[in-house]
Formats: structure tokens, C-alpha cells, sequence
């Protein structure tokens, strides 16, 4: 994959998650089990929850609008979206009713941060690095 097609898809990929982000309440209501915590009676963290979502989802798609200058916000969506998963999975392990998170939740941010990671301009420039060292050392010196 090119580094043009890789800049084109990580635009894509934070409007859409920042979309999905924004969408939080409406996929809670839909699919409690997957993405509420509960059983759905804890309405204040919900509306908590929603609120920190909707706002990195609006940074998110304002991100996609120039990638290279939100590295910080996307660094910062990928390790968050790790460590919440983390948690979250930990805690439906350890609670019966809550393993619906394990197929709803969990699984989206990790999804989230592996696609964010492959896609981040710092996995770019790693990636142009490495392609420049193995250019030069492939050319014959004078």
C-alpha cells in the first residue's frame, strides 16, 4: 500500500470513526447489551459517556481534515481506545452481566486503534524511512 493510499484511508477512517463516535447514544439504544453498561440504569456515566464521544468524535472529523498536524489526537484515540478496551474487557470477564461488551464495545476500539495505528502518520513515516534506507543502500557508491 502506498503511502497516498494509506493518507486517503486514515482520512477516511477518523471521519468515519469520528461519525461513529458521535453516534454512541443511538447505538446503545439499539444494541444495549454490546455498548451499555448496567443493563442500561446507569444513565448519568451514559450521558457522560456520549458527551467525551461526541466530542472526540468531532475532533476526529475535523483530524481528517489534515492528519499530520492531529498526531497528537490520533496517538492519543489509539492508546485511549486500548486502555478502555482493556478495562472494559476485564470488568466483563469478571461480571456475567456485562459479557455482551466482549462482542460490542471491545472489539470496536480495538478495531479502532489497530486501524488508526496501521494508518497513522507515524506508522507513515516509519514506513518512508525505512523505504529511503533500503533505496540508498541499494544504490552503488562511487
Amino acid at each position: 500500500m502506498t503511502l497516498t493510499q494509506k493518507d486517503k484511508l486514515l482520512r477516511f477512517a477518523l471521519t468515519a470513526f469520528g461519525v461513529v463516535f458521535c453516534l454512541i447514544y443511538p447505538v446503545g439504544v439499539i444494541w444495549p447489551s454490546g455498548w451499555v453498561w448496567h443493563g442500561g440504569h446507569g444513565q448519568y456515566y451514559l450521558q457522560m459517556i456520549c458527551g467525551v464521544y461526541a466530542v472526540l468524535g468531532i475532533f476526529l472529523i475535523a483530524a481528517g481534515r489534515d492528519p499530520y498536524s492531529n498526531r497528537s489526537l490520533i496517538s492519543f484515540t489509539i492508546w485511549s481506545s486500548v486502555v478502555h478496551a482493556g478495562i472494559m474487557a476485564a470488568q466483563a470477564i469478571s461480571d456475567r452481566n456485562e459479557t455482551g461488551h466482549l462482542t460490542g464495545d471491545v472489539p470496536a476500539l480495538i478495531l479502532v486503534a489497530g486501524v488508526l495505528w496501521f494508518l497513522s502518520p507515524a506508522s507513515q513515516q516509519r514506513e518512508s524511512r525505512l523505504s529511503q534506507r533500503s533505496h540508498q543502500s541499494a544504490q552503488p557508491t562511487l
